[in-house]
C-alpha cells in the first residue's frame, strides 16, 4: 500500500476538491494524510455562529477533524502560516500569511512531513490555484518545491475540468435546476481549472459521494446546509462532484489514467 499526503490551503478545501479521492484511497487500504497551510482564519461566518470568545480557527481546526474522521484520514498537520484572504485584500501582506511566507522556509515545513511518512504521492493544486486565491497559487509553488527536496516520487496537481463543468451547468440550466440564489453560471467558470484536454487523471468518486458530502457538511462555519453545495439533489451532486480531477506531473500531456495509484506499488 502507498502513502499519500493531500497538501491544501484551507480547511474545507480537502472535501470540495478532492473528498472522495481521499475516501477511495483510505478504503482500499492506502495510508492519507492531509497538510493545511492555514486554519482559514479569514473565511467568513455568520453572526452568532461561534461560541463566546470562540476564534474562528479554532471552530475549523474542529471541522476538519471531524471531516478526516469521515474520509478515514489518519493523520493532520498545519503548518502554522495564516490565511491571506482573496487576492488583492489587505490581508495578503500580513505577517504570518501564506502569500508573503519564504518559500524554501514553507518547504522544508512540508518536505519534513513528506519525508517522515515515506510520501509516495503528493497533491498539490495547479498553477493559478484552480481559481487565482493566492494561498491556493502558494500551494502549488511550496508543494513543488517540498516534493523537490523530500525525494516524493509522484505529485499530481488538482484542479478543475472546467469543461465538465461548463457542461453539467448548462444541462442544469436548461432544466431549471439550479438551486439557491448562489448558485454559479457556467460563465462563472470560464477560468477555473484547466480544459479537459490538459486533464491526465480522472477519478471516478460516485461510490464515495456519501462521506464527501458530510465531510462538507462538517465544515458547517462555511458550508451551511442551505449553500450551494449541499442544496444539490443527489443526481446533481453525482454530477458535479462524482468526479475529481488532477494533472500528473512528469508524464506526455496525452496520459491518461483513472487512479493516483496507477503503477504505484
Amino acid at each position: 500500500m502507498a502513502t499519500l499526503v493531500a497538501f491544501h490551503a484551507h480547511p474545507d478545501d480537502e472535501s470540495i476538491a478532492m473528498g472522495g479521492v481521499l475516501a477511495k484511497a483510505a478504503a482500499e487500504g492506502h495510508r492519507t494524510v492531509l497538510v493545511f497551510a492555514t486554519k482559514g482564519e479569514h473565511g467568513e461566518v455568520d453572526e452568532g455562529f461561534l461560541d463566546d470568545g470562540e476564534l474562528l480557527a479554532e471552530r475549523r481546526v474542529k471541522e476538519t477533524q471531524r471531516s478526516a474522521e469521515i474520509l478515514g484520514v489518519q493523520r493532520v498537520e498545519w503548518l502554522g502560516y495564516t490565511d491571506s484572504g482573496m487576492m488583492g485584500t489587505p490581508e495578503n501582506e500580513l505577517l504570518g500569511s501564506f502569500w508573503t511566507a519564504d518559500l524554501d522556509g514553507a518547504a522544508e515545513r512540508l518536505s519534513a512531513i513528506l519525508r517522515d511518512e515515506e510520501a509516495d504521492i503528493l497533491t498539490i493544486y495547479d498553477s493559478d490555484g484552480n481559481y487565482g486565491h493566492p494561498d491556493h497559487i502558494q500551494v502549488h509553488r511550496v508543494g513543488l518545491r517540498a516534493a523537490e527536496l523530500a525525494g516524493t516520487p509522484h505529485v499530481f496537481e488538482g484542479t478543475i475540468n472546467r469543461d465538465h463543468i461548463k457542461r453539467a451547468m448548462l444541462a442544469a440550466a436548461e432544466a431549471g435546476d439550479l438551486p439557491g440564489e448562489d448558485a454559479p453560471t457556467p460563465d462563472d467558470f470560464e477560468r477555473f481549472g484547466r480544459p479537459e484536454s490538459l486533464i491526465t487523471t480522472t477519478v471516478d468518486v460516485r461510490g464515495f459521494l456519501t462521506q464527501k458530502r458530510a465531510s462538507m457538511a462538517a465544515h458547517a462555519s462555511q458550508i451551511s446546509e442551505t449553500s450551494f453545495f449541499l442544496a444539490m439533489a443527489p443526481e446533481q451532486f453525482e454530477q458535479g462532484f462524482g468526479y475529481e480531477w488532477f494533472i500528473r506531473r512528469g508524464v506526455p500531456k496525452t496520459h491518461r489514467d483513472d487512479d493516483l495509484f496507477a503503477g504505484i506499488e
